[in-house]
């Protein structure tokens, strides 16, 4: 390899608003924070977050309720 071309690495901390802290190798100099991880993302985790802004949410299930199978007797 040549010398002198490769940025260095520096251990650094990523902080998610979640708490959660991540240790890992980095060009840049400087720990810094995200807004959401593996931790508490959606995907990794299964738990769904409807964030509902003026009863969206409720108003679709309403509406589409009657299509829902209902079990035979």
């Amino acid at each position: 390899m040549k010398e002198g071309i490769h940025p260095e690495m520096h251990a650094i901390t990523i902080t998610c608003a979640c708490g959660h802290q991540i240790q890992t190798m980095s060009t840049i100099a400087k720990n810094f924070a995200i807004e959401i991880c593996s931790n508490c993302h959606p995907y990794f985790t299964g738990k769904q977050k409807l964030i509902d802004s003026a009863g969206r949410v409720e108003r679709f299930q309403k509406k589409y309720a009657k299509f829902q199978k209902k079990p035979k007797h």
